[in-house]
């Protein structure tokens, strides 16, 4: 069943208690994708008055093929070995996919590779594995670091390789600081720097309403903080991390091409998994890195790899991308397009932001 608001508070509950719940199952990120022209149908399965498994399903149409795409960004959440849920939760989504003309239905669960009898169920089921590109190997990083931050801040700092160490008290000696509270009037000068970072590292970026969103939908109701560091009065380096029950993820991050000597970026890492000890959090995800084989990290982003070890995070790769294809001819169609689509996206994105000044308020 297609649940209603009135049980968001019980589906978030839900979605943060369970083992692979992930923000992005969460209802308000439901309503921030639907200011970027999906549409959220949260589907559950109930046994008396009690949720047993969720799933955020985005609905977005296909213009040219027709119907719609349906993607669940982090999920379904569900235990695969429970008797009934996975059955009938895929009911669920089936009815709902039919009903809307799905052409297809996109799962990538946060849940590792090694399960692989949730990989079993899924080709039951008539799921298959789609093997994205790029360097994180799928919509969201099939390939992430975590850091278990369940011990005292004492042992979790000693846990660090010493360059870490040392980097984050070059950081505190050299004058970088984190003020203690961000507001939502900071985030122009945070998005400066996050267009800065692009222009660096070669990607595109948002329009600066959606991360108006990010704060108005995620962080205003306590599911995010928006991190900045200073030299003197200089903004030189800033994050977003995201939080759920457990779990924290670091999910933006961007920096000036002034002071990358003086470590900002080691010093909001660790306030970052500072703030998420104090919110209760034992894991801290540092999100997406290179793929590793026998421990080695492939690719041009394998210095991420590198960095993130440093905070003694442990490589963890997920079962990945998963489609259920209902109408196959209109998927064909979908799927030879889509990178094109894509390109040309990108593309007039960057067009605007090159003509059009970034506005300070939505």
């Amino acid at each position: 069943m297609i649940i209603g608001e009135e049980r968001r508070i019980e589906w978030n509950d839900f979605v943060a208690r369970s083992l692979y719940g992930d923000v992005l199952q969460c209802w308000e990120w439901g309503e921030l994708k639907a200011r970027t022209g999906w549409q959220p149908l949260p589907v559950a399965v109930a046994e008396g008055d009690q949720i047993v498994a969720t799933c955020l399903l985005l609905k977005r149409p296909a213009p040219v093929v027709g119907g719609c795409l349906l993607y669940a960004p982090r999920g379904p959440i569900v235990d695969f070995n429970a008797e009934s849920a996975w059955p009938h939760l895929l009911a669920e989504m089936r009815e709902v996919a039919v009903a809307h003309r799905a052409m297809a239905l996109k799962i990538d669960p946060a849940i590792p590779a090694e399960r692989t009898e949730v990989v079993a169920a899924l080709e039951q089921a008539g799921f298959r594995a789609r093997h994205q590109g790029g360097d994180f190997g799928g919509v969201q990083p099939r390939y992430v670091m975590k850091v278990d931050i369940s011990g005292d801040l004492d042992e979790l700092i000693a846990s660090f390789k010493p360059k870490t160490r040392y980097n984050i008290r070059l950081a505190e000696r050299r004058g970088v600081e984190v003020p203690e509270e961000c507001r939502r009037h900071d985030l122009p000068a945070f998005y400066e720097l996050l267009k800065t970072t692009a222009e660096r590292d070669g990607f595109v970026v948002r329009d600066i309403s959606y991360f108006y969103d990010i704060w108005d939908l995620i962080i205003e109701p306590g599911l995010g903080r928006l991190f900045l560091a200073q030299v003197a009065d200089e903004l030189v380096a800033g994050t977003i991390a995201f939080i759920l029950g457990h779990q924290a993820w670091y999910v933006y991050g961007a920096s000036s091409n002034r002071h990358r000597n003086l470590m900002p970026n080691y010093l909001l890492q660790w306030r970052m998994m500072q703030w998420a000890k104090q919110q209760g959090c034992t894991v801290f995800d540092m999100r997406g890195v290179a793929r590793e084989i026998n421990g080695e990290a492939q690719g041009s982003t394998a210095g991420l790899n590198r960095f993130k070890r440093g905070f003694a995070a442990q490589y963890v790769e997920y079962i990945g991308d998963w489609d259920l294809i209902l109408r196959p001819g209109a998927y064909r169609l979908f799927d030879w397009a889509q990178p094109i689509t894509q390109r040309l996206g990108k593309l007039k994105s960057r067009l605007r932001r090159s003509r059009i000044p970034a506005k300070s308020n939505r």
